[in-house]
């Protein structure tokens, strides 16, 4: 199937338990989603990711977009300015972006990293 379809995403329930994230400290930080693969384009990876709140370092090499569906926190990417965001927005990340998460409540996303 070319088109694969996540309905209500911002309500979904059962997402698969994606284990933990974190730095060191005392906050567990739980991840959770669902995947979704569209044949002939596996090197594309997309889906919903959720994650409780806690600070982490984004590992992703790859180009990604997410839009965020609930949440709000921080991203500072290594050496620039932090930048915020909430439930309804955007964000574009080149390649190779590094820095870290601080998210202040509960953070669910649609993401695609390409």
């Amino acid at each position: 199937m070319k088109v694969q379809q996540i309905k209500q995403s911002i309500a979904i329930e059962g997402l698969e338990d994606w284990g933990t994230a974190g730095l060191p400290g005392p906050q567990e930080i739980k991840v959770s989603g669902v995947q979704r693969v569209i044949p002939g384009s596996e090197a594309i990876d997309t889906g919903v990711f959720e994650c409780t709140p806690g600070t982490y370092r984004r590992s992703v090499k790859e180009a990604e977009v997410m839009h965020f569906l609930a949440g709000n926190g921080r991203f500072t990417p290594d050496g620039e300015d932090p930048i915020h965001f909430t439930g309804g927005d955007t964000l574009f990340f080149a390649a190779n972006t590094e820095g870290t998460w601080e998210v202040d409540e509960t953070m669910r996303k649609v993401y695609v990293i390409f």
